[in-house]
């Protein structure tokens, strides 16, 4: 038998230990999830969340390579001060690069999207889990009381470039009431379970047709689901310490710097962390005020990196929600999060940097869109996507001297209320984009026209569901 020559052996030694490897490793089960997730600079990374035994390789244009352990098998350590919740199942989470470029990517036979380098049309969901907290129960087994696995599948449908989520992923904190049928059996607690039943599982075909871009919610704060968006989803490598385990490490676990994702012909996202500001404000003393003022200082280093930029958050700095008096019906508007304008307007008096033309956030449940006469950008709230909706109706227009944010002033907005649904986006030109916005049925509920730092919708306000 003739012996292979030495270079040929050299360069196949590699694939076949790394075949080796992987007939090792079973394939992923059917609770088991991939996806990518895009970081800084626009770095795609393809994570694989497992009950297998090691990481399979992944494979990049028909090229495997290893998957790196990026949190070995394990459950989610309960805090201490938390709870007691049953045990969790406990989940391997693997990772790897793709590099930009690549055509096609794989992991044990799951076809994963690959990122374009200038997407054209995007995604925005946000405030997707079911709510499960004290008195409050929806109903997590009545696809039409919580509808996310549908609204992941229409949006997966509309064969997005990228998915935004703009945050509050985890919602299923508490055990359901025994007197509330409809979410009868539903893990709860802030271990994989829970997780998956309150986002991998219903997002797999929204994750099948596209990267991912995820701003980190309030849900998410160290508190409450902290731990498992370390381990899951941020972009950045893991970090012990960095992982909401220990309540002495929260200052770190807390608060991640902010990050450009590049969308191409000069243009960006700029995603911030407000996981943990406070809507009643942030007196000076307290030094998240001093975070978030140097989070603005990174924001504006980052703007300058493109010549329109895109701000993706979960907290709407320009953004209203309303509030009913239980008593006498009247209705009140509240504004923007005081936390993050306390700290911003330390920095700049507009709160964001003059070429930041639009904000994507979520955190109020409902959709709502604002451009403002005053040079603030286009605010844009996409929190309606599984959670419970806010249903007290917004103004066509806010009263007279009514603002989101000291100094904004509102010259156009619209809103939808009690109606679950995803926003899409299309680029029209450089600074220029269609929003649409769409029910459970696929149907358009409205359309808006994006201009710099300007937007107009059809529709003022949406009717009913």
């Amino acid at each position: 038998m003739t012996p292979f020559p030495s270079t040929r052996m050299a360069r196949l030694l590699p694939a076949l230990l790394l075949a080796g490897c992987a007939s090792m490793v079973s394939d992923p089960g059917p609770e088991d999830v991939a996806f990518v997730v895009l970081g800084e600079n626009g770095e795609a990374t393809a994570r694989l969340i497992t009950a297998a035994p090691g990481c399979p390789p992944l494979t990049v244009d028909n090229r495997a390579m290893p998957m790196r352990v990026r949190v070995p098998t394990s459950s989610v350590p309960a805090r201490p001060g938390q709870p007691h919740v049953p045990p969790s199942s406990a989940m391997l989470t693997c990772e790897a690069p793709i590099a930009a470029g690549s055509v096609t990517a794989s992991v044990a036979g799951l076809p994963l999207p690959v990122p374009k380098s200038a997407p054209r049309r995007i995604v925005v969901i946000g405030d997707t889990g079911c709510r499960l907290k004290g008195k409050e129960a929806q109903a997590c087994n009545d696809p039409a009381r919580y509808p996310f696995a549908r609204v992941a599948a229409r949006a997966a449908a509309f064969e997005p470039d990228l998915v935004i989520h703009v945050g509050d992923y985890h919602y299923r904190e508490d055990p359901c009431p025994a007197n509330q049928p409809g979410c009868a059996g539903s893990p709860y607690g802030y271990g994989y379970d829970a997780w998956a039943a309150d986002f991998f599982t219903p997002a797999r075909k929204l994750f099948a047709a596209a990267p991912w871009v995820l701003a980190r919610g309030n849900h998410e704060s160290c508190t409450r689901a902290g731990q498992g968006w370390w381990r899951w989803l941020d972009p950045r490598p893991y970090q012990d310490g960095r992982d909401c385990d220990l309540p002495a490490n929260d200052a770190l676990g807390e608060h991640s710097d902010p990050y450009a994702v590049p969308l191409g012909a000069n243009a960006q996202l700029i995603v911030f962390d407000t996981a943990n500001t406070s809507w009643k404000g942030l007196p000076k003393t307290d030094p998240r005020r001093a975070v978030y003022a140097d989070s603005l200082r990174k924001i504006e280093v980052l703007a300058r990196q493109a010549r329109y930029n895109i701000g993706v958050d979960h907290h709407p700095l320009f953004g209203f929600g309303a509030n009913r008096d239980a008593k006498t019906g009247a209705v009140t508007l509240f504004g923007g999060d005081a936390g993050l304008l306390d700290a911003f307007g330390d920095v700049d008096p507009l709160y964001l940097p003059s070429s930041i033309g639009m904000l994507l956030s979520g955190h109020v449940h409902l959709w709502q869109q604002l451009s403002f006469a005053s040079p603030h950008p286009t605010q844009f709230v996409a929190g309606f996507s599984g959670t419970l909706e806010d249903t007290v109706p917004l103004p066509a227009m806010p009263p007279p001297g009514r603002t989101p944010a000291p100094g904004a002033i509102v010259e156009n907005m619209s809103s939808w209320i009690d109606g679950f649904g995803f926003m899409t986006m299309e680029r029209t030109g450089p600074d220029a984009w269609l929003v649409k916005v769409w029910d459970l049925d696929g149907r358009e509920r409205n359309s808006c026209r994006v201009e710099g730092r300007k937007s107009r919708c059809a529709v003022a306000q949406v009717d009913g569901k």
